[in-house]
């Protein structure tokens, strides 16, 4: 398989992609699943409304059944009423969707693959970036026609860098500890360092790849 070489901001040169890495195939339902699964693990589902039995108002019929020339009516608490409950409101609810630790690798995979397919990914050279500077860093991106939004994703203690890229407009950063699928997808074009290939590789690398095949038998966590 050919190596997948991309271009390096800040440098003449291509850098090499792992092909364990940026060689999958696009698995549209799977991308699809882990993505859904990552935005729903951010909802804090506590949207509550009160239902009859606990709005702060008396259960009791208003008024008797016949008699009065007005037409049957029995507690206030109904939806219909002004003060009343509400029907069919939301309450404390969890939208956790479980995909398995390989799906999840994979869907991660088959994300960067795309990018290096249409070219929309690069190297960042960290050299350049001793001291934190917001100019240098908007020229590098101009020079390589990267298109926003841009997703930068880091290794550890790179801080530099994310205070060069932090407050350019249609820039998000974030450390390769904690880049999803629907970051990788929801961007239109990647930066990464050399520190966050190193990481990428090791939470999204092909655990069945190289081995026997009673690996591929193995339960997904």
């Amino acid at each position: 398989m050919a190596a997948v070489k991309v271009t390096t901001l800040g440098k003449q040169a291509k850098s090499e992609l792992p092909e364990a890495l940026f060689t999958e195939d696009f698995h549209e339902s799977l991308v699809h699943d882990t993505a859904r699964a990552e935005m729903n693990a951010k909802r804090r589902g506590t949207a509550s409304s009160l239902g009859r039995g606990e709005v702060s108002m008396t259960g009791a019929k208003a008024w008797r059944q016949k008699g009065t020339g007005r037409a049957r009516v029995g507690a206030l608490s109904v939806p219909h009423r002004r003060g009343g409950s509400a029907a069919f409101g939301p309450k404390p609810r969890g939208y956790t969707v479980k995909v398995n630790r390989k799906a999840r690798r994979k869907a991660l995979r088959a994300a960067l693959s795309v990018h290096a397919d249409r070219d929309s990914i690069a190297v960042l050279d960290t050299e350049a970036f001793s001291d934190p500077s917001t100019k240098t860093a908007a020229e590098t991106l101009t020079k390589w026609g990267a298109r926003t939004p841009t997703l930068v994703v880091l290794g550890a203690e790179e801080d530099t860098i994310q205070k060069s890229f932090r407050n350019i407009r249609g820039m998000t950063v974030v450390p390769a500890a904690a880049v999803g699928v629907a970051d990788v997808i929801g961007h239109r074009s990647i930066v990464v360092t050399q520190a966050a290939l190193d990481v990428l590789e090791s939470r999204a690398g092909d655990v069945t790849r190289g081995r026997g095949d009673d690996s591929a038998q193995d339960g997904d966590e």
